[in-house]
């Protein structure tokens, strides 16, 4: 999750899957021995096992408990595992189980079947409304929130210190002044805007819900080019990048992953980040603070929800063996004990309760605060891989000097209609 946000579906494009899959259907006998094949992300941080660790002792509960089940599973990295799955795919070898980045295109050509197709109703039902939601093609789950996080506004509190800043900002104008304070006490970002094509479509959706709107209006139509929207980005124009306040990398330039080593370096005095990053920049010795995103006068309307997603295949036909196993995936103990080796949010309300409640997991209070009213990214439209991309390459220009963030966004917005009208 930390690698990327949602909008890896360009990888399903790029290699051609259609709506022939939809052909696809329950072929296999489900009343003997079976191997159910999952494909997995790596989320271990420090190229470790964790994550194979973890995998490992599930899958061992499980069969102990199902003698005529086995389940295999391949661990690939975020680098590579959207792409292999589809490729697998597209062979006509899918796996029976993916946890990856994107479901959309899948979805759309058939190829998976639905939560309720799935999973026991008290299953199906104890997921956080809003990532039941970003699971859903067309008022459908297929895409089973797997981990989530949120984002808040980190800052350097020995930084803050340093020049004066006596409280965290609550506003944008209380954000700018404290950029400014920080700027005048010569710290190299004083707040870091990575509007760079690494990951540019998460930062801009942070904005634009701290700026009152979003990427989609009510009927969940896209409307980059709002009016709320370009204000927004005018008012990063023109209060932090043209005031010199967002540091020596121009924010179009400026990739995620470089500010968030600057922010561990000890270089940064605000930005926008997530749990992962809080404890790499604890590790470090930087003492972080962190608050809910600031508004324009208050908070924001709205926290920035990330998740990633299991889903089920149809191809093999096991449909019954997959769901058996998802409901396990789902139990409170493996959610909490993966979302707690993670640094990640549990995408289950009972699992959210209990790591609420627990005080080893104070330190992601503030983050799991946000999540029951998050927002995500449109990742159930099939266009959101083209339109994330399209942002990800051009929303960098809208905050540059003497820029006019309306015509940067309409040109956004135009193109991701056209995107839609084809989905």
């Amino acid at each position: 999750m930390q690698r990327r946000l949602l909008g890896l579906t360009a990888t399903i494009a790029a290699l051609g899957l259609t709506a022939a899959l939809s052909g696809c259907g329950l072929t296999g006998d489900e009343s003997g021995d079976v191997t159910l094949k999952l494909v997995a992300a790596d989320y271990d941080l420090t190229g470790g096992d964790t994550t194979k660790k973890y995998w490992d002792g599930l899958t061992a509960a499980y069969e102990a408990e199902h003698p005529g089940v086995k389940v295999d599973v391949q661990i690939e990295s975020w680098n590579d595992v959207d792409r292999k799955v589809a490729e697998m795919v597209k062979a006509g070898q899918a796996p029976d189980i993916a946890q990856i980045g994107a479901y959309a295109d899948y979805a759309a050509a058939g190829a998976l079947y639905s939560a309720d197709e799935l999973l026991s109703i008290p299953v199906q039902a104890n997921f956080l409304a809003p990532l039941t939601a970003a699971g859903e093609t067309k008022g459908t789950q297929y895409g089973l929130p797997f981990a989530a996080s949120t984002r808040l506004l980190f800052f350097n509190e020995e930084l803050f210190e340093e020049a004066g800043v006596t409280k965290a900002p609550t506003t944008w104008a209380e954000l700018a002044a404290a950029a400014r304070k920080l700027e005048n006490d010569d710290v190299p970002y004083p707040f870091a805007l990575p509007l760079g094509p690494e990951e540019a479509q998460a930062e801009t959706m942070m904005w634009l819900l701290s700026g009152g709107d979003g990427y989609t209006d009510a009927t969940d139509r896209y409307k980059i080019d709002s009016e709320q929207n370009v204000k927004t980005f005018d008012w990063l124009r023109t209060n932090l990048v043209e005031k010199g306040l967002t540091g020596p990398i121009a924010p179009g330039k400026l990739n995620r992953k470089e500010a968030f080593a600057a922010f561990a370096r000890g270089e940064v005095g605000m930005l926008n980040g997530h749990p992962s990053l809080m404890q790499e920049a604890e590790k470090k010795g930087v003492k972080v603070g962190k608050i809910a995103l600031p508004g324009v006068d208050g908070k924001a309307k709205a926290s920035m929800g990330v998740a990633d997603w299991i889903m089920g295949f149809k191809q093999n036909g096991h449909r019954e063996r997959i769901g058996d196993f998802l409901d396990f995936v789902f139990s409170d103990a493996n959610v909490l004990k993966f979302a707690g080796d993670n640094d990640l949010l549990p995408p289950t309300v009972s699992a959210y309760a209990t790591m609420q409640a627990e005080p080893e997991h104070r330190n992601l209070r503030e983050f799991l605060k946000e999540l029951p009213n998050s927002q995500l990214p449109p990742v159930g439209k099939t266009s959101w891989a083209r339109v994330s991309e399209n942002i990800k390459q051009n929303i960098g220009k809208a905050v540059a000097p003497g820029a006019k963030a309306s015509e940067v966004l309409g040109k956004i917005a135009r193109d991701a209609t056209a995107a839609e009208s084809a989905e």
